[in-house]
């Protein structure tokens, strides 16, 4: 299994900040050039195309510019992979009906990273709270080691970044022997109570269909501080040394906002993904609500999309299933009979007026939710995450089912 560890990196307290900006400023070039190659040369006869294609072009590039050959191989052929990973996401914007033009040149501003790929690194002095990451053509970098890299890990690649805000971090992308992650449990085995459906929403950031909520962040005064800083800054002369001590501080106040939600929803994803054997959320598709300009804002800051990405990574180092469902008449079908009813935004209570059921609209939703992820596709196999014997049952209780074969 595959994720990353990501630590403070301190280069300046060892006179190395200029040696990290100048390598990286050398891969900005490789990055450039080879957008370049690929826009000029034909790929018949030349290795370009693909990022291995590509590689073969390295040995030629450091013979007409000695400059490449100042950094890592290795490092240098990651640049060039970065460039067709980058080429590859605009291809699928594409497919999904996106208008993209073409990868741009990247000035300075906007390439504040290298990744070192298979070697040309070393972890190194991690009995303290401080470590030592040597990088090939850099030196010693000193970190802040404030959590232990698994020892039967394996650290694939090292990336090191400069953040808007000034800081250095570097992130180890780390591959964990499957047989160290913990197995799911059988689906046969998961009672009902360790199953849960989860509604998002923006006032409540979660509730659950054991009618559990999570009220949303109140970030009112960070806003604030970033409104009256932005406004500083707009009053500054641009490029001048005040301007830029003023976009930090932007940068700043920006930063706190993303890692206090980045904070809350690692620790909520985290007690869902250990409460719970089998977790089931809606599927949402973002783009589309933020359109809408109504309370486009709160779910801008409410990052849905990020908050399943967490849960689901978190969910394979946990051993627990999470399955996706589609969001559609969630809070319009009664989780009782099933009979779907209009309501509007405004009206919080779901009440059938076929069976007479009567509960909190979100509540309701959250019951739907754990019902669609429990329930066999159309094809008649039962989802990745689900209990068959609990499917047409579970919306009967708050916390569990009614299920016949379990009384």
């Amino acid at each position: 299994m595959k994720y990353t560890f990501r630590y403070r990196a301190y280069p300046d307290r060892v006179g190395l900040t200029s040696d990290v900006e100048s390598h990286i400023d050398i891969h900005r070039q490789a990055y450039n050039y080879t957008r370049y190659e690929y826009q000029t040369l034909e790929s018949e006869t030349h290795n370009v195309g693909s990022a291995y294609q590509h590689h073969d072009r390295l040995p030629q590039w450091k013979d007409e510019f000695p400059l490449f050959g100042e950094v890592h191989s290795k490092a240098l052929q990651a640049t060039v992979k970065r460039f067709y990973s980058n080429l590859s996401g605009l291809s699928e914007l594409k497919e999904n009906g996106q208008t993209v033009g073409m990868l741009r040149w990247k000035p300075p501003r906007e390439f504040q990273s290298m990744t070192y790929s298979q070697s040309g690194f070393k972890l190194k002095n991690t009995s303290g709270q401080t470590a030592t990451l040597w990088l090939s053509g850099v030196g010693d970098i000193p970190i802040r080691y404030h959590r232990d890299v698994p020892p039967n890990a394996t650290i694939k690649q090292v990336t090191i970044k400069k953040e808007s805000t000034g800081e250095w971090f570097v992130s180890f992308g780390l591959d964990l022997p499957a047989d160290t992650v913990p197995s799911k449990p059988a689906l046969s085995e998961i009672e009902p109570q360790e199953c849960v459906g989860v509604d998002l929403g923006i006032t409540n950031y979660i509730h659950t269909s054991e009618n559990l909520t999570v009220d949303t962040l109140d970030l009112s005064d960070e806003y604030d501080r970033l409104r009256r800083e932005q406004r500083d800054l707009a009053r500054k002369e641009h490029g001048s040394h005040n301007w830029e001590d003023q976009r930090r501080k932007v940068a700043k106040a920006n930063r706190k906002i993303k890692r206090k939600v980045t904070d809350f929803q690692h620790k909520l994803t985290t007690w869902l993904v250990t409460e719970y054997d089998l977790v089931a959320v809606e599927n949402l598709d973002v783009k589309p609500l933020l359109e809408d300009s109504y309370n486009a804002k709160n779910k801008q800051d409410a990052a849905w999309s990020r908050f399943i990405r967490l849960l689901e990574y978190k969910a394979e180092l946990h051993g627990t299933h999470v399955v996706t469902v589609n969001p559609a008449g969630t809070t319009k079908e009664c989780a009782s009979c099933g009979v779907a009813t209009e309501k509007p935004l405004w009206v919080r209570e779901h009440s059938c007026p076929a069976c007479g059921h009567t509960q909190d609209r979100d509540l309701n939703a959250a019951k739907n939710i754990l019902t669609r992820g429990l329930k066999p596709d159309r094809s008649g196999t039962l989802r990745s995450n689900a209990h068959a014997d609990c499917a047409p049952y579970v919306v009967a209780s708050a916390r569990g089912c009614r299920c016949k074969a379990r009384r």
